[in-house]
């Protein structure tokens, strides 16, 4: 039985991920900080539903502590590590930003030295689309240069991505980036937009829509992203012979085994729409709070999902509609609305 480290086990994206591994036949390590950005109560639970499986492990602890991050990867040594933990939410980077320095940057680094010294088959970290910044050319093409990034939360990982790539070239490690679009879905975050709209929605209380709703996402349903990563588990980069090797649409570094791939539903939708959509599931109507453009935000993403496809032979394809619709079951039934 293959052996998976995975990083914010307990977090929205971990915890569907590991669920999905153990389903799959791997057993899962789960390492996460519990941190209190968010309701912990909602990261307990999806500990408590992991730990019903005898192949899944719960541990706690803050990847800044090298000291217990190393002794637990040694011990277990993986054969994989799938690092998804991070200091996360692109408006608290305004707030907050050392501790995205701390988590993104530091935790990252200590990640890729246990990935080093275990040589580990794959290393797979998250990146994030917030990372294209002020680019305008869409879909978003992996091999897009990504050099102005509008938020301190961007820029970190930016730098993960060029962190992984020099230890990539130096330690011929294997590693694949992943960059995700607006993921939602059951047991989402609760600071993320579906939650919060559907909560004021259901509550009858105002709900902020930024740029008077002119907005537009690539919204990725959890259950398509997780999938994503589970087929890029085999997809192991190799350090090619010759530039020519490599295929036009294939961010494959030329001088390491390095990557960089998309996972999005390929699909912009406009921001009010989304928010019909949920209106017509909770069956009630929104008060909006039209508001400007905030700090930082951009007004589309937009995944050019084609290197997803070439490498796996899949892509996302849940209808925006439909994932809301299951979002909003789980919510009335986990609120008892």
């Amino acid at each position: 039985m293959r052996k998976i480290f995975v990083t914010g086990s307990a977090g929205f994206i971990g915890f569907h991920l590991s669920q999905f591994l153990l389903r799959e036949g791997f057993a899962v390590v789960g390492f996460d900080g519990m941190t209190d950005y968010y309701d912990v109560r909602l990261k307990e639970k999806r500990n408590q539903i992991l730990l019903q499986n005898e192949h899944f492990s719960a541990h706690i602890g803050m990847l800044e502590d090298f000291d217990v991050l190393h002794d637990l990867m040694m011990a277990e040594r993986p054969d994989i590590i799938v690092h998804l933990a991070a200091q996360a939410g692109v408006r608290y980077s305004l707030e907050n930003p050392r501790a995205y320095l701390n988590s993104n940057i530091t935790g990252t680094f200590n990640v890729m030295e246990c990935a080093r010294e275990l040589a580990v088959d794959h290393l797979l970290m998250a990146s994030t689309s917030s990372v294209y910044g002020a680019n305008v050319d869409m879909p978003f093409d992996e091999r897009e240069k990504c050099d102005t990034p509008l938020t301190f939360y961007a820029a970190t990982k930016k730098a993960n991505e060029a962190m992984a790539h020099s230890y990539s070239h130096l330690w011929n490690l294997p590693t694949t980036m992943f960059r995700f679009f607006t993921v939602y879905g059951p047991l989402g975050r609760p600071d993320m937009a579906l939650f919060k709209f559907t909560k004021g929605i259901l509550e009858g209380e105002p709900i902020d829509i930024y740029n008077r709703g002119k907005m537009y996402r690539d919204f990725t349903y959890v259950t398509d992203l997780v999938r994503g990563i589970r087929l890029l588990l085999d997809a192991v980069p190799k350090r090619p012979k010759r530039k020519e090797d490599i295929a036009e649409y294939d961010s494959l570094s030329p001088i390491a085994p390095y990557r960089v791939v998309n996972i999005g539903n390929s699909d912009k939708v406009k921001l009010i729409d989304f928010v019909r959509a949920i209106e017509a599931e909770c069956e009630r109507e929104a008060k909006l709070n039209l508001l400007e453009m905030q700090k930082g935000d951009v007004p589309a993403t937009w995944a050019n999902a084609t290197l997803l496809k070439e490498l796996t032979g899949y892509r996302p394809e849940t209808d925006v509609r439909e994932g809301i619709k299951q979002f909003v079951a789980w919510y009335r039934d986990y609120y008892q609305v």
